[in-house]
């Protein structure tokens, strides 16, 4: 009884506060953006899809393996939507008429990963995410480059010079 009496005074009190709206992936806004997360999460639901072919007959790691491809899936997905939503600007959209669309993609192409198993959509997906980062490099005034992974998936990061 005295705890929930201590909550609702709680609940109380932080309606109180002063807010206001903040806008960065840890709104502070601290201008660290990077799709290099996005990247190596990418990278890491096509080697999902690629073990899954290996782990048939071994129910406890083909449920690890697609646990960890949804939860990579769901990275790609939320770095994007972070650059998207929060670096990104309406002049973006003059540079990059399509950028709509790609991020559009890229989330549609995340969501089919953790749907299936099909290794060409995580192939899609990740080519997809590495065109973005092109993009996000290049709108900031940086030369991308394509820079061997040494993954097991054999790719590459872009990155810039």
């Amino acid at each position: 009884m005295l705890y929930n009496e201590g909550m609702k005074v709680l609940d109380t009190l932080i309606k109180l506060l002063p807010t206001r709206t903040v806008y960065a992936h840890c709104d502070i806004p601290c201008g660290i953006y990077d799709p290099t997360p996005a990247q190596i999460a990418a990278h890491t639901v096509l080697r999902m899809m690629q073990f899954l072919k290996e782990a048939e007959g071994d129910i406890n790691k083909t449920v690890r393996i697609i646990h960890v491809k949804e939860e990579h899936a769901e990275i790609v997905k939320h770095e994007i939507e972070i650059i998207w939503g929060d670096y990104f600007k309406e002049e973006n959209s003059k540079d990059v008429p399509d950028l709509a669309d790609k991020v559009w993609k890229i989330l549609k192409l995340a969501s089919k990963c953790k749907q299936g198993t099909d290794e060409a959509v995580a192939k899609e997906l990740l080519t997809a995410v590495q065109e973005f980062a092109e993009i996000f490099w290049k709108s900031k005034g940086l030369e991308p480059v394509r820079i061997p992974s040494s993954y097991p998936t054999e790719g590459v990061i872009v990155s810039h010079k």
